[in-house]
């Protein structure tokens, strides 16, 4: 905490003493316009997302209010190339183009969400998607920026917690109710801005969520261990083969407060916040098929307090235009608890992230930004199962991003070098030894479009990326109740390398908008992790290992409206995503998401609008080892959502149905996927005020 103060108080002096002082006229973009659904805001400056050089994604308004479910990851789970780890209903976590984990960064505000998700995939996303007034997804250079774990992508969630307008009434609140069906799912979020004076903003929000076991489509298992199950000599394993519906020890209670404020002014920005975060919940049970030997039943109390700080600046016309200071802080912990009620395992985790970024002023077509990053990240685990040992991980960057267009030519590239330091408490590294680790790592990209014609834009991208390995695939070595596996990394892990390139063709019109990525990805010392057939402490054995990969795929999408029906248009969408993905001398790479198709059609007003999906998950026979093939599924899925007080009000309910006809689904990238399915049916009620 001491060093947070310090390094913030160090970087808002320097940027807010040019700032706040000078008498230049501001920018065209000042901090009281909000960005369009159109304009990614992630980057340090704003780009058309039709223009961009990657896939890019971002979610707002009544489309995020249809999506959004209590994990980051199954919010955004029918995106274009996005899937889920989905373990269970309260740690689902992004899979972008079939990486997750240390290959995906999931930011707040554009500052990590400094938890233990990237740990396993039972922790969860500490990010609320009840609070987010905008999500946004991003590839390409501008990912550069936010570290070389982003190779796969960068989610950022945005929230006004640290306020970025003054509001024009005396008191501005805004309210969120949620009810589902499937879980039981109670959850509520609500907002007040009370502006001080002209340029001063006070912010308070806060939710809560609590959920019943997820009620599932078909049985638990699948059809391959209800088969082993039923001719087992122990009757209890036996029973376990007529379990379906609800899906034990899902349920969960979750809430969170926060607090900030800020100073406002066409010349710049800064303010903070304080937020406490609690959440128990439990993890769904990775069935045990050998008699006498039950799987242990685990839940995760968390809590997390995190003190956040933004600070941005319009200097003036000059080579530096604006100067843009983000940083956090949080002190996170969790204990697992076991059956009994006692705790197993704790695991604390105290990090500090940091960023400056220069943006400079555009000038005759050419704009870019460049910054320094830091973060210092403690982490323990304490008890039985402390399957890592204590570690520190210090890392800094420095990056840079630039843009040149001439006429209908966008050239973009960015570079980013990155030091990365690894010390591990030799008490339980394996065989005992002392770490201390460097990593330094050179990443860079290139690449240009060319509009082919008014609203159409072709484009090809470059990228070499370095990423240091972390330390829990450096360093495990035990058990873990939580993922239900005794876990074995490799200290002499290289440096992981990837050279990619991708092709992007994007356009938009009256009445219709497309956009399709074609990428292709070679990694030298690739770290995966795979199931060994060994068994430690009764439990499966999952090895980290080190070898060359290919991945490629691509992402499509379209949407083009049909007809006009008075007050009302009717469009059509469709996207498409696939990824193939083989490490050398061992085959294809586990958890890889199939070949998905969603379609919907849409019916839109000023006051309602009606839509009815269908997703289409192909069957994942590309396995190799212990990992078990996956059956296709198709889910359907209807919503209406309606302004009872005109187009004019903000307030809006949406009733939707989704699975509606009860399938029984699982996704591949799950740990979990032979033992819990999704959510079954699920009548959803969502109300949003504001006021």
């Amino acid at each position: 905490m001491t060093k947070f103060l310090l390094l913030s108080s160090v970087a808002v002096l320097a940027c807010a003493a040019p700032a706040f002082a000078s008498d230049e006229a501001p920018t065209k973009e000042t901090y009281h316009e909000q960005p369009s659904e159109e304009i990614v805001v992630t980057a340090p400056f704003s780009q058309d997302a039709s223009k961009r050089l990657a896939g890019t994604t971002i979610l707002t308004g009544i489309e995020l209010t249809r999506e959004i479910r209590p994990t980051i990851g199954e919010t955004l789970s029918r995106q274009p190339g996005v899937s889920s780890t989905a373990f269970g209903p309260n740690a689902s976590r992004p899979v972008l183009r079939g990486f997750q984990g240390e290959r995906v960064r999931v930011l707040t505000d554009g500052i990590g969400s400094i938890d233990v998700s990237n740990t396993s995939v039972d922790h969860a996303v500490i990010i609320n998607p009840l609070t987010a007034e905008r999500i946004e997804i991003l590839r390409g250079p501008s990912a550069l920026l936010f570290g070389s774990s982003a190779i796969g992508g960068v989610v950022n969630v945005l929230s006004n917690r640290i306020p970025r307008k003054v509001p024009d009434e005396p008191v501005h609140i805004s309210a969120l109710g949620n009810y589902g069906s499937a879980s039981n799912e109670k959850s509520g979020t609500a907002s007040i801005d009370v502006p001080l004076a002209s340029k001063f903003v006070v912010h308070f929000d806060g939710s809560y969520a609590k959920t019943g076991d997820l009620r599932t489509g078909g049985f638990l298992l699948t059809p391959e261990l209800r088969a082993q199950a039923r001719v087992s000599v122990d009757p209890e394993v036996r029973d376990l083969a007529l379990l379906k519906g609800r899906l034990p020890n899902s349920a969960a209670t979750t809430w969170e407060v926060a607090g900030g404020a800020a100073y406002v002014d066409d010349n710049g920005t800064i303010g903070f916040s304080v937020g406490h975060y609690d959440s128990l919940y439990g993890v769904p049970i990775r069935f045990s098929l050998t008699p006498g030997a039950p799987a242990e039943e685990v839940r995760l109390d968390v809590k997390q307090t995190r003190e956040d700080l933004r600070a941005e600046v319009n200097t003036g016309e000059g080579f530096i235009g604006k100067i843009k200071f983000r940083a956090g802080h949080a002190d996170y912990k969790h204990n697992e608890i076991n059956e009994a009620g006692d705790i197993g395992t704790t695991f604390l985790n105290d990090s500090i992230e940091a960023r400056l970024e220069l943006v400079q002023t555009e000038k005759n077509g050419w704009k870019g930004a460049s910054g320094f990053q830091l973060s210092i990240r403690d982490f323990n685990i304490i008890g039985d199962e402390a399957f890592v040992p204590k570690n520190t991980t210090t890392q800094y960057g420095v990056f840079t991003l630039q843009e040149l267009n001439v006429g209908d030519l966008k050239i973009e590239g960015g570079a980013r070098f990155e030091h990365s330091a690894i010390k591990a408490d030799p008490s339980l590294t394996i065989g005992n030894p002392a770490y201390d680790l460097t990593f330094n790592a050179v990443s860079g990209s290139f690449g240009a479009s060319y509009a082919l014609s008014p609203g159409i834009r072709a484009g090809l991208n470059a990228a070499y990326t370095q990423r240091a390995p972390s330390a829990e695939e450096l360093f495990p070595n035990g058990p873990h109740a939580g993922t239900q596996a005794f876990e074995i990394g490799d200290p002499t892990f290289k440096k992981e390398i990837s050279k990619g390139l991708e092709a992007t063709l994007n356009g938009k019109g009256n009445g219709y908008s497309f956009g399709a990525s074609l990428y292709y990805t070679k990694f030298d010392n690739y770290i995966y992790e795979t199931q060994t057939g060994a068994v430690e402490d009764g439990l499966p054995v999952f090895q980290y290992l080190q070898g060359a990969a290919n991945y490629y795929g691509f992402e499509a999408e379209a949407s083009a409206r049909l007809a006009t029906i008075g007050a009302f248009t009717v469009n059509a969408d469709a996207l498409a995503d696939a990824v193939r993905a083989k490490i050398t001398s061992f085959g294809p790479a586990p958890r890889i998401p199939p070949l998905r198709a969603l379609g919907g059609l849409e019916l839109q007003g000023d006051t309602l609008q009606a839509r009815i999906e269908a997703e289409w998950t192909d069957s994942q026979t590309r396995v190799v080892g212990l990992e078990t093939p996956t059956k296709g599924f198709t889910l359907v899925n209807a919503s209406l959502s309606f302004k009872p007080f005109g187009k004019s009000n903000s307030t809006s309910i949406l009733l939707s149905a989704n699975n509606i006809f009860d399938v029984e689904a699982r996704r591949h990238a799950s740990f979990l996927k032979d033992y819990a399915p999704l959510s079954g049916r699920d009548f959803r009620v969502t109300a949003k005020v504001a006021f």
